[in-house]
């Protein structure tokens, strides 16, 4: 495998540091708002739904916007700089400031996914791209790793409030500025293609049409896995419950984080030599028998070991994933393919947390992890019928 290119390792460091970022407020936003700000969990409800919808909508979007002008770099320059404001958070006085900041976070993110996803797939040998998607997953988890271990060591051992550590996190997203302008770059389309490929996209609709039927079915079984795949909130209220406290919490997630980093790194390479379906297919029977056991296992130590099992599967398979779509997308409509794949996974993630919280409720939390192990198989019996294209 050859060295990854300038941009590739550059949007991968994007990825730590944003994360690094993220990860600092995320874990303690729920304490904020309740405690701080005095706001219901209706209001994270509200928040969290609303930002992430956003972001779904509008990866489809800027998919197609960097296709049809052939430009990806601006749109995740402009991106990460929109989601650069959500450490301002720290000197709100009301939620619906947060609910404000945490819209044009999601904005930032739905701005530039697809874009850098594609501007990744752009700049990588179709026998790599396991690899590149791998390395930019595993940076991205290292930050997601790093972060909480930092808000910790601020929030614990340096005294800081909540509003300080939220501050402190605006510091890794002026580096992510410097990184884009720097070290992305984008990559010319206008050698060795074709005079179709070279047109702009003409709408959404065209484009669906160009999509073959292996990708279509694709999204459809990722669509099917993905409304048993609800919010690791869920497992994290399964950790409180046995007892597992704010600072437990906060530790477990780093390590979380450290595991799917290790774990991605290698998934993304292992999928350019045994396949993208093998590996996804492996991941989901890893996320089912995790499931599974959450609806068995009780004790701290048991369920916090099931929960850093739970890393291997975002290892085997979100990296793959990826790789798959640049594999089967055509190059011109490259972008927009992300742009579908990210839309359909974010629009099923509301859906599926809500299905999840009410069979948690109106069963018990035993039959709302049955039931995503259950819809893990269904999407798994789909993808068999999925046969890998050749790669362009």
């Amino acid at each position: 495998m050859k060295p990854f290119p300038k941009s590739v390792k550059a949007l991968g460091w994007t990825s730590f540091f944003t994360d690094f970022s993220t990860e600092m407020i995320y874990p303690l936003l729920p304490k904020f708002l309740t405690d701080t700000l005095k706001a219901s969990p209706v209001v994270l409800g509200l928040i969290e739904g609303v930002a992430e919808s956003t972001a779904a909508l509008l990866k489809l979007v800027s998919g197609y916007w960097s296709d049809r002008f052939n430009k990806r770099k601006p749109l995740v320059l402009w991106g990460y700089t929109i989601s650069s404001f959500w450490p301002l958070i720290a000197v709100v006085p009301t939620w619906p400031f947060v609910l404000l900041l945490r819209f044009l976070n999601r904005i930032g993110k739905g701005v530039r996914t697809s874009p850098r996803d594609a501007l990744i797939a752009d700049w990588t040998d179709p026998g790599d791209r396991g690899a590149a998607f791998g390395f930019q997953s595993s940076l991205d988890h290292l930050g997601a790793m790093v972060g909480p271990l930092a808000a910790y060591a601020l929030l614990i051992w340096a005294g800081f409030s909540l509003r300080h550590v939220f501050l402190f996190a605006l510091l890794p997203m002026i580096v992510v500025f410097f990184i884009i302008i720097w070290g992305v770059t984008d990559k010319s389309k206008d050698l060795g293609e074709s005079e179709d490929e070279k047109k702009p996209v003409a709408d959404l609709k065209s484009s669906w049409i160009r999509m073959e039927a292996p990708f279509r079915l694709y999204l459809f079984s990722l669509l099917v896995f993905t409304l048993g795949n609800s919010t690791d909130a869920f497992l994290l209220l399964k950790l409180n419950n046995e007892g597992v406290g704010p600072g437990g919490v906060l530790l477990v997630w780093s390590a979380f984080h450290l595991v799917k980093s290790v774990c991605t790194f290698w998934g993304g390479r292992w999928s350019d030599k045994v396949g993208r379906r093998t590996m996804i297919l492996a991941g989901w029977g890893v996320y089912a028998l995790v499931y599974t056991a959450f609806s068995v296992v009780s004790g701290q130590a048991a369920l916090i070991a099931v929960f850093l099992t739970y890393g291997i599967f975002f290892g085997l398979t979100e990296p793959v994933e990826k790789a798959w779509v640049a594999d089967m997308a055509p190059r011109d409509v490259r972008g927009l393919s992300f742009g579908w794949y990210n839309l359909t996974v974010g629009l099923a993630a509301l859906p599926a947390s809500l299905l999840f919280g009410w069979i948690w409720v109106k069963w018990s939390p035993s039959c709302a992890f049955i039931t995503g192990a259950c819809l893990a198989g269904v999407a798994a019996v789909l993808l068999l019928f999925v046969r890998e294209t050749k790669k362009v």
